[in-house]
């Protein structure tokens, strides 16, 4: 384990790296004796840092759950960060490129709580009961961490690389809709780039809040109601570039669309 005020350094130099929208060097080639267990608490000191600051809470989101994310990135177990009120984006927006150091998005599904989680032993079928509805999402990726050679320590550390969503389409009960089969199509400027199946997140995206609600209880947390939680991409990531239009088609579901000025 790091000493706890390394925890706070690496917390710090991440700040300043979204601050100055700058890539710092990897964390773990100049800590190699860091633990998963290290990268959470630099991920909880600076979540804590951002609440003083006045950030409001909203949710959390879950990463690489699916087989395409894993093998993408060639990290191979889920992990989580959290959202921020000014992380959350309306489909539609406008959102400013430079707000991020790059930016990849990815195609996800997200649940909103209508009563708490809390593990260490939530099922599929206690996640289905607390939902109030699921609406479908983009996640804005934002990494402040040299991409190659990354590890699942750095990733973590790095707040998931959670760098904003944009939500959107038609939001819809849980026993409205078989959640395994939504799909999506992911355009850039009108050509599709990636599609995928909402099944590949763990079988199905609501395992995907219960590996969450049960990891929390690890760390003393639990999932609150009205929380938002983005359960996890169903595509590949796509880089986007200023000027690109996104675009999700989600079917019967309705679409999410934004574009990066």
């Amino acid at each position: 384990m790091l000493d706890p005020s390394r925890i706070s350094a690496i917390a710090d130099e991440l700040a300043a790296a979204d601050r100055d929208r700058t890539i710092v060097p990897l964390l773990t080639a100049r800590n190699p004796d860091m633990t998963v267990e290290d990268a959470y608490a630099v991920q909880k000191r600076w979540a804590d840092a951002r609440r003083e600051s006045g950030a409001r809470l909203v949710g959390r989101k879950i990463g690489l759950t699916s087989k395409v994310m894993q093998v993408a990135t060639g990290i191979t177990e889920p992990d989580y960060g959290v959202i921020f009120d000014d992380m959350v984006f309306e489909s539609g927006t406008s959102v400013e490129f430079d707000r991020f150091s790059n930016v990849r998005i990815e195609v996800e599904l997200a649940f909103v709580l209508s009563k708490p989680l809390e593990g260490p032993h939530v099922t599929l079928f206690d996640v289905l009961d607390a939902t109030a509805y699921v609406v479908p999402a983009l996640e804005i990726l934002n990494s402040h961490i040299e991409l190659q050679g990354r590890t699942i320590v750095d990733t973590i550390s790095d707040n998931a690389a959670m760098g904003g969503m944009v939500v959107g389409g038609r939001p819809v009960k849980v026993d409205e809709v078989d959640l395994r089969w939504i799909s999506a199509l992911l355009y850039r400027n009108q050509t599709i780039e990636e599609s995928g199946v909402a099944a590949a997140v763990l079988g199905h995206p609501a395992l995907g809040v219960a590996w969450l609600a049960n990891k929390l209880s690890q760390h003393g947390q639990s999932l609150g109601e009205g929380e938002i939680i983005l359960a996890g991409s169903f595509t590949r990531p796509m880089w986007v570039e200023r000027g690109d239009t996104v675009h999700a088609d989600f079917g019967a579901l309705g679409a999410v669309t934004c574009r990066f000025e």
